[in-house]
């Protein structure tokens, strides 16, 4: 089979953590080539997420390299055993940007969620007309087709939170989205109340950093932390108005763990966040 040209978020992460694996261990490609009677160039396409590997030879390279961490073999395991095609967001593939799959790829898998959000709401919380108006707000400007498609999309994964085993959902955001009139003064209130009802759920918090918090300032991105089976296989995923990213490493998942404490820290509880909420809506019915 020839190499993917562009694997999944998930696909590289299983390459990724082997690589991890491989250099603690001090072995080199070759080395593990040798073990599971391949070549070198192969090795280096399943570290790189372009070639799959079987269960089997994930089984053989951690006993390879000395990884006695069952639950995390069993985790790339399990990322060896998906297929395309399985998943509901697999029928945007070529329709949306690698990226829009991805990111839903990640909430499913996740057993946690935490997202700072600066302007703009979490997209598993926004409503159909609020999305609309973000997408169709995009510069250059998408075609109709194009708006339809990812706001689609993103009404879809709202249902990562709807299943019988959805995952801890918290979400800080800051007063400046709450402000912003996204669509208008009626499209703004509407998503406000959409909010106020989520945050009712059992497993979603809702947390608001209001303008006149002075113990946090750094809002100037949005952030999505995923915590993942095991603790190896959290993610950060990193917003941008042109592009985003994932971060794996463990310095940088401890620097975002750390970034959304003290975001914590600075928000209004859950029950004065609600309040803060609704006088807001107030404020958009006058």
């Amino acid at each position: 089979m020839p190499p993917r040209d562009s694997p999944t978020a998930r696909q590289a992460r299983l390459g990724g953590e082997l690589r991890k694996l491989r250099d603690r261990a001090g072995k080199t490609a070759r080395e593990a080539a040798g073990m599971v009677s391949t070549d070198q160039a192969k090795i280096s396409h399943i570290e790189a997420g372009r070639i799959g590997v079987s269960e089997a030879r994930i089984r053989k390279l951690a006993v390879f390299y000395a990884c006695d961490d069952e639950p995390l073999i069993e985790a790339l395991c399990a990322i060896a055993r998906e297929h395309r095609g399985q998943h509901w967001w697999d029928e945007y593939r070529g329709v949306l940007a690698p990226g829009f799959l991805d990111i839903a790829e990640l909430e499913h898998h996740a057993t946690a969620l935490r997202c700072l959000q600066p302007v703009t709401f979490p997209g598993i919380l926004q409503t159909e007309d609020y999305a609309h108006a973000l997408f169709a707000g995009v510069i250059p400007r998408l075609p109709e087709d194009e708006v339809r498609a990812r706001v689609e999309h993103r009404m879809r994964r709202r249902g990562v939170l709807e299943r019988d085993d959805p995952p801890q959902f918290e979400a800080i955001v800051h007063e400046a989205a709450l402000r912003m009139r996204v669509g208008g003064r009626k499209v703004a209130r509407a998503q406000l109340e959409y909010l106020l009802s989520a945050s009712e759920r059992p497993g979603i918090t809702l947390r608001v950093i209001p303008f006149t918090s002075e113990g946090f300032i750094e809002v100037t991105q949005t952030v999505m932390y995923a915590s993942g089976v095991v603790p190896q296989l959290d993610t950060v995923h990193i917003d941008a108005p042109f592009g985003g990213g994932f971060l794996d490493s463990a310095a940088n998942l401890d620097r975002y763990r750390t970034l959304l404490d003290l975001a914590a820290q600075a928000a209004l509880s859950p029950e004065e966040s609600r309040s803060f909420i609704q006088h807001v809506v107030r404020d958009l019915r006058d």
